[in-house]
């Protein structure tokens, strides 16, 4: 017995030993532009990959630790908890977190807008196994702001080019841009980021490459290669937004990481989603669709950016994105209206190239509410085969067409000035004659001249024609001979002559 005390007192006075033993906590040095990670502490060059591109898998994506035993406290907390890109150290880090912690408001205007967006993100991320921190990336992009549009013509809270919102399936038309499209959007942008991942296998190379595009980075690393030298994004010669671009993302992470440290204040965010799906089977006039929802009409806009016009089309947008709280009193509210039609717009084909105030005359709309719902800019004609939003008429029952709802398009020419010129006219000249010297139609000179469509006119004869300027000018130094013209001051042409062929009727706009 004695012999087993003193075994215990010994066994107990070396666990004491061993658990106030100095511990080396020395981490390794950092290079002043470096990238960090777990193990090793630096890693190696990033590989160019040869052959054929490689889908990404959730196991390519990211390498996630312990999971933790609570469940997170908030969103923020939820990111936090996915991150898993190697972090960037240095000089650009430290100045852009200083840029972003000395500007409060412009950071809470910034996170205020992405709480509608950001649980979607994430939920996105995590099923396809991609570091979460990507749910961070509009902040650098648009500041969350999915009505954001650049001078180069990106448009969207994840920055679409035309170009490139078109190779990821993003519609473009008359009556709505996905590249705003909160949904969409969000699935291009991480295919669009899965697919540079799986061309330079880094996720830093992928981010350049988003910004700076695969084949800039790629000749860039190519061009390193050459001369022997490193293929990370730190070593590689870029524009300075690039230069900048992961920094501002990393400065982001960080302060998300620790605000405290920073001085700043994150609104709550809970974790669950703030909008749903709801389906629409019929065309609705925006402003209806939130009343109907019980929301404020930016608000429905917030969640819906990428309608152009002030309707929805069922065929082309068959779902909206409304708050959690007010999707089922939309479909509830919308089950029981009986205050009359639910759009007070429709889509009419444009049959010939025309001005916007022969347009307005035919759908029976005022000219300037058409160029404003239309957004039409001053001195455009509409050309042939262009879809207009235009008011529906009471006796139209029908939705708008899907090959419309989805295809249609807008394409407006310069409207040409004219020029009244008065020419001579030669021997047996006619007003088809007259016509084709100076490419008119024959009604226009007729018309111009108050006289027939097979008139004739006398040799020497005045004849008014109406020209585009450049070809009035050409035509004033002739003064004399078989066709000589004189100039005429400017006049407006006569007004055409309402025939019951001109007229549309209310029943056949589309």
């Amino acid at each position: 017995m004695k012999f087993s005390t003193l075994a215990a007192l010994a066994f107990a006075v070396w666990l004491a030993g061993c658990a106030t033993a100095p511990t080396d906590t020395t981490l390794p040095p950092l290079s002043s532009e470096g990238v960090t990670s777990s193990v090793p502490a630096t890693p190696p060059a990033a590989a160019v990959p040869a052959g054929p591109l490689k889908p990404i898998t959730p196991a390519d994506a990211s390498s996630r630790g312990v999971a933790a035993t609570q469940p997170p406290a908030d969103l923020w907390d939820r990111i936090r908890r996915g991150y898993a890109m190697p972090n960037l150290e240095g000089d650009l880090v430290r100045q852009q977190e200083q840029w972003y912690a000395t500007r409060p408001d412009y950071m809470q205007r910034m996170t205020d807008r992405s709480r509608k967006y950001l649980f979607h993100i994430v939920e996105e991320l995590e099923r396809r196994g991609m570091p979460v921190e990507l749910a961070l990336l509009p902040f650098i992009e648009s500041a969350f702001n999915p009505q954001a549009v650049s001078s180069a013509r990106a448009a969207g809270m994840w920055q679409f080019m035309p170009g490139t919102g078109r190779d990821y399936d993003l519609k473009q038309n008359l009556f709505r841009d996905d590249r705003r499209n909160v949904l969409a959007s969000t699935r291009a942008a991480l295919d669009y980021l899965q697919r540079l991942y799986g061309m330079f296998g880094d996720w830093h190379l992928a981010l350049a490459a988003y910004n700076w595009g695969e084949g800039n980075v790629g000749r860039a690393i190519a061009r390193n290669q050459r001369a022997g030298l490193g293929t990370r994004y730190v070593d590689l010669s870029m524009p300075n937004e690039t230069r900048n671009y992961v920094p501002k993302l990393q400065a982001v992470k960080n302060i998300v990481a620790n605000p405290d440290s920073f001085r700043a204040e994150l609104p709550v965010i809970e974790n669950h989603p703030y909008f749903d799906t709801v389906t629409v089977g019929r065309d609705i006039d925006i402003d209806l669709a939130a009343r109907l929802a019980g929301i404020e009409l930016d608000d429905f806009k917030a969640l819906n950016p990428q309608l152009n016009r002030p309707v929805v089309l069922a065929a082309g947008t068959p779902q909206i994105l409304l708050p959690w709280d007010n999707a089922q009193v939309f479909q509830r509210n919308m089950s029981e209206y009986n205050e009359g039609r639910f759009a007070s717009w429709t889509a009419w084909t444009v049959p010939g190239t025309m001005s916007v105030g022969e347009a307005a005359r035919r759908v029976g709309m005022n000219e300037n509410e058409l160029r404003s719902v239309n957004a039409i800019p001053p001195r455009m004609l509409i050309k042939a085969g262009s879809v207009l939003v235009v008011a529906r008429p009471p006796s139209k029952q029908e939705d708008v067409a899907e090959h419309l709802a989805d295809n249609g398009q807008l394409s407006l020419a310069p409207e040409v000035t004219q020029r009244r010129t008065t020419v001579k006219a030669g021997r047996n000249e006619s007003v088809a004659s007259i016509a084709r010297r100076y490419k008119v139609a024959p009604a226009q000179v007729a018309e111009w001249n108050n006289v027939g469509a097979s008139a004739a006119f006398r040799a020497g004869q005045q004849v008014v024609v109406y020209l585009p300027v450049r070809a009035a000018a050409r035509a004033t130094p002739r003064t004399h001979g078989p066709h000589a013209v004189a100039a005429v001051p400017r006049a407006k042409p006569a007004p055409a002559k309402t025939t019951k062929s001109s007229k549309i009727a209310k029943s056949q706009r589309r």
